[in-house]
């Protein structure tokens, strides 16, 4: 059980590098934005596709070593 908190620190602490990050990279051209009113809806679709390039290269890398 004394593992548990460990484990929810480093969940927390990725979660939290990840937000501040996608404060840079959310803005990406390619994104579409609709702003009508008060409301404004957010489709990041390049920043998806890159997040997924830069994690597939890293997994492929990792995956190399095993």
């Amino acid at each position: 059980m004394t593992e548990f908190p460990k484990v929810l620190m480093i969940i927390g602490g990725v979660l939290l590098i990840i937000g501040v990050f996608m404060q840079f990279i959310g803005k990406l051209p390619g994104d579409i934005v609709f702003k009508k009113g008060n409301t404004t809806i957010f489709f990041p679709i390049v920043t998806c596709i890159v997040i997924s390039i830069v994690l597939s290269l890293i997994f492929s890398f990792l995956g190399r070593f095993k």
